[in-house]
């Protein structure tokens, strides 16, 4: 097989300290492969600015100017990891074979980009970098996630256990990629779907090689909703189940009452009142923010806005 081209595409989003570590890093990746005749030299970085706030750009132009293997798109403004990653994929598709997308903190090894390509060199189209554990992880972060990947399957939403967004994709996955139109956007979702050969790439993540992590409790949570959300109309089918049981439970209270009164047993009680207001409260309310979730993402839809606004290349 020729060597092929592989695009790599690296979301940015306020990574000054960090591209100065990771774009020599993976040049350097580039330049291992194509000694080893793994891929052409014609191979390249992808960086997308989402919209940063400091210099980010300005790094990757100044990289740019040294090494016209660095080139970049920028964001107007901020719309997120999902979407940068997507536009650089779309912005690569025909001018590689395969991409491989990474963060720029470069926790993902680089070195199983090198077994991700030699998998696609032997036809698989998607090569999924899978997490040998979560040893580096806090107590709090890898339980979360494994609560998480265990919700997504319950719900019947298909992930590969333990993937964030470390892949290889091939040309023609993109292309089917492409196809995707919608507004929220869970690729880690979507490409499972896609229905082609694929394998995986067990690595050891690292510790981010500079900055710090701009995922917050608050935007991981809003991401898994978006997830489950996205994919799964279960929730919405749980709502249903739950009423009907709360329906079997009233009637048997009715009939339990109706006793009661009937044998003249009937003791007002305040605290299963007060308790019975707050449980369906509570209730109602949990089942107006999961339909409102979905009501949400189809208003998001029907408006078919651009995903993304692209103010600059530097693609020369």
């Amino acid at each position: 097989m020729k060597a092929p081209v592989i695009a790599i595409v690296v979301p940015c989003y306020n990574e000054e300290q960090v591209l100065p570590v990771s774009i020599p890093s993976l040049l350097s990746a580039l330049d291992s492969m194509v000694t080893d005749n793994l891929i052409a030299p014609e191979s390249y970085l992808m960086c997308c600015d989402d919209g940063s706030k400091d210099s980010t750009w300005n790094q990757i132009n100044r990289y740019h100017q040294m090494d016209s293997r660095v080139k970049g798109l920028r964001f107007s403004n901020n719309r997120g990891q999902q979407f940068a990653l997507l536009a650089g994929l779309l912005n690569v598709v025909d001018h590689c074979d395969a991409a491989i997308t990474i963060d720029a903190d470069l926790q993902d090894d680089v070195g199983a980009m090198h077994r991700m390509v030699e998998k696609f060199r032997i036809g698989t189209e998607i090569v999924y970098g899978v997490r040998h554990g979560r040893e580096s992880d806090s107590w709090f972060k890898r339980n979360t996630a494994r609560g998480f990947y265990s919700l997504q399957r319950n719900l019947g939403l298909e992930t590969v256990y333990d993937h964030a967004d470390f892949r290889l994709m091939s040309r023609n996955a993109i292309k089917l990629l492409s196809q995707y139109g919608e507004q929220n956007l869970f690729l880690r979702g979507i490409v499972p779907l896609l229905g082609l050969t694929s394998d995986t790439v067990e690595y050891d993540r690292k510790e981010r090689c500079a900055g710090s992590s701009k995922y917050s409790i608050r935007r991981m949570l809003g991401f898994s909703i978006d997830g489950i959300t996205s994919f799964s109309s279960r929730p919405i089918r749980m709502i249903l189940t739950v009423g009907v049981l709360l329906l079997l439970l009233d009637i048997a209270m009715t009939i339990y009452v109706f006793i009661s009164y009937m044998g003249n047993n009937v003791i007002p009680g305040w605290t299963s009142l007060m308790l019975s207001v707050w449980f369906l409260g509570s209730l109602i309310l949990i089942s107006l923010g999961i339909v409102g979730e979905y009501i949400g993402k189809i208003f998001v839809e029907v408006k078919n806005r651009p995903r993304y606004i692209i103010k600059e290349y530097l693609i020369d």
